[in-house]
């Protein structure tokens, strides 16, 4: 049985289109991968990008992708909603099937060493890949952004873990990667009424698994309250494994809710949907939709679809068409695009006919790569 890992850079280019093909036709040419999505954002500027393969290679492919990235894109420049930090930004590797996530973990400190090596990229490795539980969290790696990067890793603390840890320009222009082994992540936005990012944070206050800081009598100006120790106390919200901010998105004219779902056994997308529902509704607005980025689990929306269905008191005996279709509606995942689950679920690319990648089997990739894991990140 061949061993299957998914790769998922997210890149800091979400505008020039011709930047981006250029970048995305480098993963095309190499040998024994397939590209399978390209979700490209203007107001973040930035582009997640999906492909997938045995693991060598994937390897090769996120090498090439890293590199024709650097080539291309000017972080010195860079301006966009979403935190980064570098060209690419994030390249996370997936175990898809047939691999360990301890072996998707040797396949990260292999890439991490050879882009800081050959490329002279400072990598930082975050999630499994982790050599430092500081860095487990994506967020912490990331703190400070691009525009704090030259303080950051001339600190004793941040110093890289592979690359150089000096802001030369070679540094100054690609910035710095943060390089994984995760399992399935789930990135969805979901869409307020309000042009308020204030008011988008205070709902992903509610629901992410950090919750917000508690403050003396609850105001917003209050006093920040730690424990004896001179830690912050977090009042924790209402779902494990979500991570959620609020922000602005200009090109719609709206505030959203940007949601990463880190293990969809224990966070449903569809409990997160409606409870975001009820936490707009408290606070007079309204969810009027909400987008996917990148590839889903097929088991995401079918669980979705049987959720709403129940909810009208339907039958769950209708084709699995048709159960999407509800799932897609209920959540108003066309409100801002098309959304078409042919070219969206990652099942439906995979075993496609014209898939060459179609003969390796895959052991349900819902099951097999949001499992519960012992340090699922915060």
């Amino acid at each position: 049985m061949n061993k299957l890992i998914e790769c998922v850079p997210n890149i800091s280019e979400g505008r020039n289109m011709n930047i981006i093909n250029s970048i995305t036709e480098v993963i095309e040419k190499c040998d024994g991968v397939r590209l399978l999505n390209v979700d490209p954002g203007k107001a973040t500027n930035r582009t997640v990008i999906t492909f997938i393969g045995e693991p060598e290679p994937v390897l090769e492919a996120a090498y090439q992708l890293i590199s024709k990235s650097k080539e291309l894109i000017d972080m010195s420049s860079h301006k966009g909603e979403h935190p980064r930090m570098g060209a690419v930004d994030v390249c996370p590797l997936v175990p898809i099937s047939n691999i360990t996530m301890e072996e998707t973990v040797v396949y990260a400190h292999r890439l991490s060493e050879r882009v800081g090596k050959e490329l002279g990229i400072p990598v930082y490795c975050y999630e499994r890949a982790a050599k430092k539980k500081e860095r487990i969290n994506l967020a912490a790696c990331r703190s400070g952004e691009y525009e704090g990067l030259q303080k950051k890793i001339s600190s004793k603390n941040w110093k890289p873990d592979y690359g150089p840890n000096d802001f030369n320009s070679s540094v100054e222009k690609s910035g710095a990667t943060a390089i994984a082994a995760r399992d399935f992540l789930i990135a969805y936005n979901v869409n307020i009424n309000t042009t308020s990012t204030r008011r988008a944070n205070s709902i992903a206050f509610d629901l992410r698994e950090a919750g917000r800081i508690k403050r003396e009598g609850g105001r917003l100006n209050g006093k920040i309250l730690k424990d004896k120790k001179g830690n912050v106390i977090r009042e924790p919200g209402y779902f494990k494994n979500l991570k959620g901010i609020g922000w602005y998105i200009e090109e719609y004219g709206i505030a959203q809710i940007s949601y990463n779902l880190t293990n969809i056994n224990t966070t449903p997308l569809h409990e997160v949907f409606d409870k975001t529902c009820e936490r707009a509704q408290i606070r007079g607005l309204r969810v009027t939709g909400s987008e996917l980025i990148g590839l889903v689990p097929k088991k995401v929306l079918i669980d979705a679809g049987q959720y709403f269905l129940i909810k009208q008191k339907r039958s769950l005996a209708i084709p699995e068409k048709d159960i999407i279709h509800i799932a897609i509606k209920s959540l108003g995942l066309d409100e801002l695009s098309k959304f078409n689950p042919n070219e969206r679920i990652i099942e439906y690319l995979i075993q496609s006919n014209d898939n060459p990648l179609a003969k390796m089997t895959i052991q349900d990739s819902a099951n097999e790569t949001s499992r519960s894991n012992d340090n699922p990140l915060a």
